[in-house]
């Protein structure tokens, strides 16, 4: 199955502590780079969010941010720290004292850090609904992957399609482009005064179709063609194999347009290039 790595997801669930928000972007990456962005509370559950993401993807850079956002009522989860709220009714009374005219509320001290204090979650609890809503996430975004990666196959596929057509003219035309180089080559042997060697003319036409023959690179593309779309069958990864295929394919194009002696044949080449270019820029976004 062909997946692009380039795709947003998010999922949300509600927890007894609050509910979790996680958000996914992805785009093309040579390899897994995931960039976690987590709240405190979260932070000590990285390692078990980087292992679950590597489960699911194989390459592209993951940006992933998860906020906790806690509910209305959830206070009944606070106590007060009773040592630290007395040291400072001890200290807010000194003052009083000292400065009569300064007054201190009793809210005031609730915002002084230490004395609110949140009771401890259920760590395991918390760890299991942050795994949960990262995998509703991860298979939202494994749905938009692959919609984008089908379009993307759909685009390789016409590509293909289309160095296959330049390979079969090409073929059609070498017979004639042999004729047309052994005729150039008797009428400049002709032109020369002293008469040619018969051995020799054959000796020189079969040097430049030598130099000029592309039948194993028509080959090639060919092998390549129908190893494209084999990998492109596969239920797996293929980037990397599409990848190498792209060099290959790009080889025998630069080596055709250098035999080339013929017009349509350097024109075939550059065509050839423009095809493998768009598929190379494609399949940069394939997983």
């Amino acid at each position: 199955m062909i997946r692009s790595m380039t795709a947003y997801a998010s999922a949300e669930r509600a927890a007894p502590f609050g509910t979790l928000t996680c958000e996914l972007r992805t785009v093309n990456h040579r390899y897994l780079e995931i960039s976690p962005r987590l709240p405190d509370e979260l932070r000590s559950f990285e390692s078990a969010l980087r292992e679950r993401i590597a489960t699911r993807l194989s390459r592209g850079k993951v940006d992933i941010t998860v906020r906790l956002r806690a509910e209305a009522g959830s206070g009944e989860g606070l106590r007060v720290n009773g040592a630290v709220l007395s040291r400072l009714s001890e200290l807010a009374l000194d003052m009083e004292q000292r400065f009569p005219r300064m007054s201190i509320q009793f809210t005031e001290l609730l915002r002084f850090p230490g004395v609110l204090q949140q009771a401890e979650t259920d760590a395991d609890a918390m760890q299991a609904a942050l795994l949960d809503v990262l995998d509703q996430a991860l298979t939202a975004l494994g749905d938009t992957r692959a919609r984008e990666g089908a379009k993307l196959g759909e685009m390789l596929s016409e590509r293909l399609d289309g160095i296959e057509r330049i390979v079969a003219d090409v073929r059609s035309w070498m017979p004639e482009i042999r004729t047309a180089l052994r005729a150039r080559l008797e009428t400049r042997l002709a032109d020369i005064r002293q008469p040619a060697d018969p051995g020799r003319l054959e000796q020189e036409l079969v040097l430049q179709i030598t130099r000029m023959d592309v039948d194993e690179e028509l080959d090639r593309l060919s092998t390549h063609i129908t190893e494209a779309r084999r990998v492109l069958a596969l239920k797996e990864p293929i980037g990397r194999r599409l990848d190498f295929l792209m060099q290959e394919f790009n080889r025998e194009a630069n080596t055709l347009g250098s035999k080339s002696v013929d017009s349509r044949s350097t024109n075939a080449a550059v065509e050839l290039k423009v095809l493998i270019e768009q598929m190379r820029e494609q399949v940069q976004n394939i997983e």
